[in-house]
């Protein structure tokens, strides 16, 4: 199975099969989750000094920051998977 990678912003690209999450940062347990990952060494920042916008988790635990939001890392990652993000987009809220 070939490897699809993601670009996610300043030239980083991450493995598409091994996200298992992307999420906001700004609550409290996954500011928790990222103070943890950093102590333990598995907290990969790839913001190039920028605030983090989403938190990939990886499937062997890793965190990866991002400096895009979560809603364009699902389009990026909708070319993989066809209509996944298609469905979510219509259910949400529209914003103003």
């Amino acid at each position: 199975m070939p490897t699809e990678l993601v670009h996610v912003g300043f030239g980083n690209v991450l493995a598409a099969n091994r996200v298992v999450a992307v999420i906001s940062p700004s609550s409290a347990p996954i500011k928790r989750l990222v103070q943890q990952g950093k102590a333990e060494g598995k907290c990969i920042d790839a913001t190039k000094g920028r605030k983090p916008k989403a938190v990939v988790i990886m499937d062997d635990g890793h965190l990866i920051l991002v400096a895009i939001t979560p809603k364009t890392m699902a389009n990026r990652f909708s070319s993989f998977q066809p209509g996944s993000y298609q469905a979510w987009e219509q259910e949400e809220a529209p914003e103003e």
